[in-house]
């Protein structure tokens, strides 16, 4: 999700607290919509889950996360903005981008995901998505989606996106078909604001545009079980405006390691739950 968004949020009268820097008050009902639950009988409420910072590595300043993923000792990032887009590889654990390939002028990097070999990205409101060798980032195809672009992720059998709905789809990586779409609740509402993602151990890990949050949601009921209120992640005096929000989820499946960094921030973190 852009920049230009924020603006249209501001217009129209939406967010609220939901997209202050600090992040609402309360979270959970940000991220929730005001409609009453469907059905009979009330829903499973997601539980908080502590963590506890395990490191703190440099990140570009100046990349506007979009999508991150680790491999083989790497992470690969997506980033942001008209003009500024790009796809990158940034050797761990200096942060030194030691490849990058630009985006045509007109699109807006989003979210990131490596299937086998290649590596695939969404553009924003272009519907375009690339596809790239992964050693050589040599575009070798392009896609289109019927939705806005914004997170992406590989369980391993198909691509699952996210378009800032309620509402996650499941693509063939072969073909980039629609597959199924699975809409995410969250004590019984839809979760809004879905961004970027990362499949772990069989969850769907997923940032909440413009709030400090992370929702694990299960794939098979699409119900969020727990989340993560990592607010005080990023000291306030590495904030530079409202912009920066955390945005950025990789694993490392060799070493059960959680990576989260932010748009705009200056470090990456590597996480543990507690």
């Amino acid at each position: 999700m852009g920049v230009v968004a924020i603006a249209v949020f501001i217009l129209i009268g939406m967010g609220g607290l939901a997209w202050m820097r600090s992040g609402p008050d309360d979270p959970v009902k940000s991220v929730s919509s005001d409609n009453p639950p469907a059905g009979e009988g009330k829903p499973r409420a997601a539980t908080k889950v502590d963590y506890e910072v395990v490191n703190s590595y440099p990140h570009d300043p100046t990349a506007f996360l979009q999508g991150l993923v680790w491999h083989d000792g790497f992470f690969y990032e997506s980033t942001g903005l008209e003009g500024r887009s790009t796809l990158r590889r940034v050797e761990f654990p200096s942060g030194r981008v030691a490849k990058a390939v630009g985006l045509d002028p007109e699109l807006f990097g989003e979210g990131l995901a490596l299937v086998g070999d290649r590596l695939i990205q969404l553009t924003w409101t272009t519907r375009r998505g690339l596809v790239y060798d992964r050693e050589s980032f040599n575009k070798i195809g392009e896609f289109t989606y019927d939705t806005e672009g914004w997170g992406l992720a590989f369980d391993g059998q198909n691509l699952i996106l996210s378009d800032g709905s309620s509402v996650l789809t499941y693509l063939d990586p072969q073909t980039f078909k629609p597959v199924k779409k699975l809409p995410v609740t969250m004590n019984g509402r839809p979760t809004r604001q879905l961004n970027e993602l990362e499949f772990i151990e069989g969850e769907i890990w997923a940032n909440v545009w413009q709030t400090d949050m992370i929702v694990r949601i299960d794939p098979a009921s699409g119900q969020v079980t727990s989340y993560l209120d990592l607010r005080n992640l990023l000291p306030a005096q590495m904030r530079r405006g409202g912009e920066d929000v955390l945005n950025g989820i990789a694993y490392d499946p060799a070493r059960k390691r959680i990576f989260v960094s932010g748009k705009l921030w200056p470090r990456l973190f590597e996480i543990r739950l507690k």
